[in-house]
């Protein structure tokens, strides 16, 4: 019988232990441990509580989760529970698949103010993430500015634009939508150091500002390259620039009665942010493009901000006793592997790119390195192992069908309209169980 440990409990956690699955049919025994007692990482986290559909795929992750040679060991921290060499003593493989949960830093001058904050962070508050539950952002002033040109800096400026009634549908928590309601923002400005043609934001997310109940979008018809440039470009970035191009035909007249503007900011670099006590300006610099890299002009100017929030890419967490590449913002591997029986897969193994079924592939692509790898070598304690430490430890496991219960939960206890309101802490999410 073969034992594998994956580390990590969202797409790429569970479509490396799926492709076990098929690698080895009943041979293989997959623990996936996770350290907070609730499953999915970046789908429950990360994905925007207004794209719903996005999170449909925790149903083909539920049919892994309650195969028998499947389980699912949450509310445990490796690192602080459980370290990875024991892992690694207990286990015939060892998968990282952590992700990337924590921000890249600007290290820019006055990133630390109150008032800044990170995009997983942010996405988090809103999201319910138990680390960021008490972030209580600031909403009092009248701009928000929202660093970075891809998706998530659509989803925040778009989660900052909705009126209380477009969220029906949707998981935000009632923390969030709370303090939402309180907003005083009147214009949320998207940073991007690049022009239209280099943005990473695809065509449905910037399709969505056009059906905003109170606010629209302005893009500055200068900022545009001239049509005929638009047919370089692949399909879905030309679908892209095209609403850029519509946002940019609005007209004035229409703007009048518009409660917010969602303001496309491009060739515009941070050098700094600005305030003493708190957040109250940024200090940008014109840019031009030259070989598609940003290139400063010299030519500066101040966006007043109350708010600022930082999309500009996430990193992996290290984990003591594994090699990780500070510079790239992940583990350290070799086409997954990293060290002999330790592996990554996902964020963890190629950094924060990619949607979310580009983990499948790398789940299935680490798994054949796995099965190469081994060979006959199998043959370890797996399960019985750690469940012999976690009892000497007195750790509290929380099993998939304890998840079953705290989701049950989760959705007795939503808002009219809404699938589910999530338990914003450890605490009530294992005592939600039973």
């Amino acid at each position: 019988m073969l034992h594998i440990a994956i580390i990590g409990s969202g797409p790429a956690g569970y479509y490396t232990a799926e492709a076990a699955q098929k690698q080895w049919g009943d041979d293989v025994r997959v623990d996936i441990f996770d350290m907070l007692p609730v499953p999915y990482g970046l789908i429950r986290s990360g994905v925007a509580p207004d794209h719903q559909s996005i999170k449909g795929v925790t149903r083909r992750y539920e049919t892994t989760a309650l195969s028998d040679n499947v389980r699912f060991a949450g509310n445990v921290m490796v690192g602080r529970d459980v370290t990875v060499p024991e892992l690694q003593n207990l286990y015939d493989a060892v998968v990282l698949a952590t992700g990337a949960p924590h921000d890249r830093k600007l290290h820019l001058p006055g990133e630390d103010l109150p008032g800044v904050h990170g995009s997983a962070e942010f996405v988090g508050w809103y999201n319910g993430h138990p680390q960021f539950a008490t972030l209580d952002p600031d909403l009092s002033g009248d701009t928000a500015v929202v660093i970075g040109m891809g998706n998530v800096a659509l989803d925040v400026a778009r989660i900052l634009s909705k009126t209380r009634a477009e969220f029906v549908g949707s998981d935000i928590v009632g923390h969030a939508l709370d303090v939402l309601d309180t907003s005083k923002l009147r214009r949320v400005v998207v940073l991007g150091r690049r022009g239209p043609h280099q943005i990473m934001m695809t065509p449905k997310e910037l399709g969505e500002l056009s059906h905003l109940t109170r606010a629209a979008p302005r893009v500055d018809p200068q900022d545009l390259p001239e049509v005929g440039e638009d047919a370089l470009l692949e399909p879905g970035m030309r679908k892209s620039v095209n609403h850029l191009r519509s946002f940019a035909a609005i007209p004035a007249s229409h703007y009048a009665d518009t409660e917010i503007e969602i303001e496309f900011d491009f060739f515009a670099s941070p050098r700094a942010i600005l305030g003493t006590d708190k957040v109250e300006g940024i200090e940008v610099e014109r840019t031009t493009v030259e070989a598609g890299r940003a290139v400063g002009t010299g030519e500066t100017y101040v966006i007043p901000a109350g708010l600022v929030v930082c999309c500009i890419g996430y990193q992996t967490s290290p984990i003591p006793d594994v090699p990780f590449d500070e510079r790239a913002g992940r583990f350290a591997n070799d086409e997954g592997r990293i060290l002999p029986g330790l592996y990554c897969a996902g964020w963890a193994r190629r950094g924060p790119s990619g949607t979310i079924g580009t983990n499948r592939p790398d789940g299935f692509g680490i798994i054949s390195k796995i099965a190469e790898d081994i060979g006959t070598g199998a043959g370890k304690q797996g399960r019985a192992g750690f469940d012999a430490l976690a009892q000497a430890r007195n750790l509290e496991v929380v099993t998939f069908r304890d998840w079953k219960k705290i989701e049950a939960a989760e959705e007795g206890r939503a808002r009219d309209g809404a699938p589910r309101e999530k338990f914003v802490h450890v605490d009530d999410m294992i005592a939600a169980r039973g």
